[in-house]
Formats: C-alpha cells, sequence, structure tokens
C-alpha cells in the first residue's frame, strides 16, 4: 500500500498537467456541443440541442467523413505494421554494421517539419509530378494517374510520417525477446518462419499494441497533411472540425464533432487492445 500511495504521488504533478492541458478543455466543449447555432446570430446560449451529435449520424456527409477517417486510420497503421516490421526486425537481428546508419535513416525524417515534407509529397504526387513523369516517359501509362485528393494520397503520405513511430515501437520490442527462447524453438526442430510466428510475433505484441495505437491515433487526428494532400474537398474527420470552427464559426457542431472524435478513438483503442492481447495470450 505504500508503495502504491508513494508511486501515485510520483505521477500526480503529470496527471495534473495531462488533465489541465487536455481533459479539461476537452470537457469545457460539452456544453458547447448541446447548443443550437443560428446563422447570422451565433451560439443560441438558452438553447440544448442533440441535433449536433445526431447529424454526425443521420447526415450522409458527416457519416461518410467519420467512416473515411476511421479507414484511412486502420489503413495507415496496417501499412505501417507490415513496412515496419521488416525494418525493425532488420534493425535489431540484421548485421551489427548496420544498425546505425538504418536507425539514423528512420529517425531522420522525423527531424524535418511536417509541412515540408507534406509539400514533399506534393512535389512527387501531383498530375505533372515526379512520379508520374517517370511512369509517362517509362511508356508505362498513357495519362497522369490520381495520387492527390483521394485515399491514395493521403495514405502514402500519412504512412510515410507516421512509419518512425511503429518501426521505433517494434524496435524496442523486439530488443526485450530473449535470443534463448528463439533458440530453443530453433532446436526443438521449428522451422524459422514457425519460430517467428509462434515465438517472436507473439512476444512483440505489446510493441505491435503500443506502435499500432500510436499511430492510428496520430492519423485520425492529422490535420496538415490531410489538407495539403487531400484539399479543400477531400475531408477527414480533423480538416472537417477545423472548417466547422474556423470557417463556418459553428462552434456547436465542431464541438460535437471533436467529442465525437476523442469517444470513438477511446473505444477504438480499447477495443483493439482487448483483442490484440487476447491473441497474445496476455489477457
Amino acid at each position: 500500500m505504500k508503495s502504491l500511495r508513494t508511486g501515485v504521488l510520483l505521477v500526480s504533478p503529470l496527471l495534473l498537467v495531462l488533465a489541465a492541458a487536455f481533459v479539461v478543455p476537452l470537457l469545457l466543449l460539452v456544453p458547447t456541443s448541446f447548443q443550437e447555432y443560428r446563422p447570422g446570430a451565433g451560439i443560441a446560449t438558452d438553447s440544448w440541442t442533440f441535433a449536433n451529435y445526431a447529424r454526425i449520424f443521420t447526415d450522409e456527409f458527416y457519416r461518410e467523413v467519420v467512416l473515411r477517417t476511421i479507414g484511412l486510420g486502420t489503413a495507415v497503421t496496417a501499412s505501417c505494421l507490415v513496412l515496419g516490421y521488416p525494418v525493425a526486425y532488420l534493425i535489431v537481428r540484421g548485421d551489427p554494421r548496420w544498425r546505425l546508419p538504418l536507425t539514423l535513416l528512420v529517425i531522420f525524417p522525423l527531424m524535418l517539419n511536417l509541412v515540408v515534407r507534406s509539400f514533399g509529397w506534393i512535389v512527387l504526387l501531383t498530375n505533372r509530378g515526379v512520379v508520374n513523369n517517370l511512369l509517362i516517359d517509362l511508356g508505362l501509362i498513357e495519362r497522369p494517374l490520381r495520387l492527390m485528393f483521394n485515399m491514395t494520397g493521403l495514405m502514402i503520405g500519412l504512412t510515410h510520417i507516421y512509419l518512425p513511430f511503429m518501426v521505433l515501437m517494434l524496435v524496442a520490442a523486439l530488443q526485450n525477446v530473449p535470443r534463448d527462447v528463439e533458440a530453443a524453438a530453433s532446436t526443438l526442430g521449428s522451422s524459422r518462419f514457425h519460430v517467428f510466428r509462434a515465438v517472436t510475433l507473439p512476444l512483440t505484441a505489446p510493441g505491435i499494441i503500443a506502435g499500432s495505437i500510436l499511430v492510428f491515433v496520430l492519423t485520425i487526428s492529422a490535420l496538415v497533411t490531410p489538407r495539403m494532400l487531400g484539399g479543400p474537398t477531400y475531408q477527414v474527420m480533423a480538416t472537417l472540425i477545423y472548417d466547422e470552427y474556423m470557417q463556418l464559426l459553428d462552434w456547436p457542431s465542431g464541438s460535437a464533432l471533436s467529442f465525437a472524435l476523442a469517444i470513438s478513438t477511446i473505444f477504438i483503442i480499447w477495443l483493439s487492445s482487448r483483442m490484440t492481447r487476447r491473441w497474445a495470450g496476455l489477457a
């Protein structure tokens, strides 16, 4: 009991800072989300309505944006996991001489500004960009592919931006897997693939869970890259919330969308964590 009390006291300052910076502002949005917005008159402070939340489920445009955001988060998370696991495995289990160069290659993009990286992808993916010009010059396509202002451009850009986070999480998890356990499985006659599937992969489940949750949350809350690669018409929830607040001045709808995004994120994180931990045999 004494150690528990000591631990609570140690993390209390951090919890207070997090509560003041994140929880309190979110809770302050709740009353606004139940008020009515009247065009030309502003927020009706004497009103109380559920219409802002009902619109998220009944309006086809809002429903499409919500589903698109969740689908984008899931797809980017899966892409980062598929691409990041071999890179992390190579860093940890590959030739030690390549460990530092590979780690620097993974970390280097994090040192560049997010806007600069997004502009770089615009140069590559636009209709007359590097990718389309190269494909046309090689004779593989006749007309430019549409790689921007759709799901393809967002997936490519966000996967590149958030891949380092997944790799770093998986590197930490792989470093904690005892080599003796894998060696024992190999000694008993298991193939390398079976050792990886039955031993290495489950033991790295905490890293997979942490990396997937981190990438998913960062993706569905991303604003700059979806705005630059998706344009003003291809909306996700973060850009829609920004437009509701800053352009339409509809704070009640923006607050309802913000609160819905936070709640759905917490639920998906809890559900995915439960499913993955059960798969890994940790629950």
